[in-house]
């Protein structure tokens, strides 16, 4: 768990890495459930429009099974408790890793940087065979 303080040493938000989220994304990679893109994450990213249309027909479990970061501080029926996504509700996308592990290597979290790298090379692997 990684806190990032202001200027008056008060926390400004703590990610953890999501499990269930990381158990989800190997088993979709080794179902094949997944892209092996060279695009830009923002063109598979799912907007608003699309996230809210996924919650209006699944649980917010299975939203959260697609985001590798969880926000503890929040509560756990909010989109807003779920980060760094990785898919389109459908299948795991090669970018959606990229990004995922870049903005965690940013934002200091090692522990959701390295699922994302271990899941880049398991989706890259399947794909080669």
């Amino acid at each position: 768990m990684v806190w990032f303080f202001s200027l008056y040493l008060t926390p400004i938000m703590s990610l953890t890495l999501n499990p269930a989220a990381v158990q989800f994304a190997k088993r979709l990679i080794e179902d094949g459930h997944y892209k092996n893109d060279q695009a830009h994450w923002g063109e598979h990213n799912p907007n608003t429009n699309a996230q809210n249309n996924y919650l209006s027909k699944h649980e917010i479990e299975e939203y959260g099974q697609w985001h590798l970061g969880l926000d503890m501080s929040k509560a756990e029926d909010t989109k807003g408790r779920y980060h760094f996504p990785y898919g389109d509700f459908k299948t795991v996308h090669r970018d959606g890793l990229i990004a995922a592990k870049e903005r965690a290597a940013q934002q200091g979290y090692t522990d959701i940087e390295k699922a994302a790298d271990e899941l880049l090379q398991t989706l890259e692997a399947k794909a080669a065979k």
